[in-house]
């Protein structure tokens, strides 16, 4: 009698336990993997997936190319465009979109301090966690500046995000509609399993080893850098694992993995 008492009891206390974290979470409406990857949600960005998901889905059907793949991101300055890379099958990326970036701010050239009002250049890393479904800018992920680079170089700064919107103050701001289908792709492919996903920041598309712009006497050096990610990715159409060696970028081709 006493061992189905304390079964019993262990029963109610799971299911109140259960029924509070679900109260917690607000796991109603969300998947599993949703909530297991802590994936934040809101009405906003529930009703933007609701407007452009049926587009989106048709356009990737007609590039042979799924809802939920995993996603990579590449941003350039000089052109003010945003590709978004969706993953075939066979493990590669195909470029699916580019939207134009709305407006960006600073110079050319990496943010290097609070205050400075660049936006960032480098390679970026965006977990669950950095989606702000909730944004003042309607949409937006954080970056994740400053990276293990940056942070090697003593740069500060936070909260340097893609958004909504069509203002920068350090930010990459693409405007409501296109953040809304951004948004939806980059959280479909975290929601399908994808750990995060890579943001590449460049200055401008780079023209070969030889780009005259690397004698720029401040930042030719770092772009030269930069560029080593860009050509890796472009051979193979694999985002390359990116490492901090004794305060350089380090480019190895392959799939990548998460910075240290």
């Amino acid at each position: 009698m006493a061992v189905g008492r304390r079964v019993l009891v262990f029963i109610v206390l799971a299911v109140a336990n259960a029924a509070a974290f679900a109260t917690a979470w607000r796991i109603t409406g969300r998947t599993l993997l949703e909530h297991a990857t802590m994936l934040p949600g809101s009405p906003r960005a529930d009703a933007a997936a609701e407007r452009v998901r049926p587009a989106l889905e048709r356009e990737l059907a007609t590039q042979g190319l799924r809802f939920g793949a995993p996603a990579f991101v590449r941003i350039f300055k000089a052109e003010h465009e945003l590709e978004l890379w969706l993953a075939r099958d066979d493990g590669s990326f195909a470029l699916f979109r580019t939207w134009p970036i709305c407006t960006w701010s600073g110079a050319l050239g990496p943010k290097t301090r609070q205050g400075d009002g660049q936006s960032p250049e480098g390679f970026y890393r965006v977990a669950a966690r950095q989606l702000n479904p909730t944004s003042k800018y309607h949409l937006a992920f954080n970056l994740g500046y400053p990276n293990a680079y940056d942070r090697a170089h003593a740069r500060t700064g936070d909260f340097l995000m893609v958004h909504g919107s069509c203002m920068s103050i350090g930010c990459y701001a693409m405007g409501d509609p296109a953040i809304e289908e951004i948004y939806t792709l980059v959280a479909a492919a975290l929601a399908g399993g994808q750990p995060s996903f890579e943001v590449h920041a460049f200055p401008f598309r780079f023209t070969g080893a030889d780009d005259a712009r690397f004698a720029d006497p401040e930042w030719g050096d770092f772009w030269r850098e930069l560029s080593a990610g860009y050509f890796a990715f472009e051979r193979a159409h694999v985002p390359p694992v990116v490492r901090v060696v004794g305060g350089s970028y380090a480019i190895d081709p392959g799939a990548a993995t998460p910075a240290p």
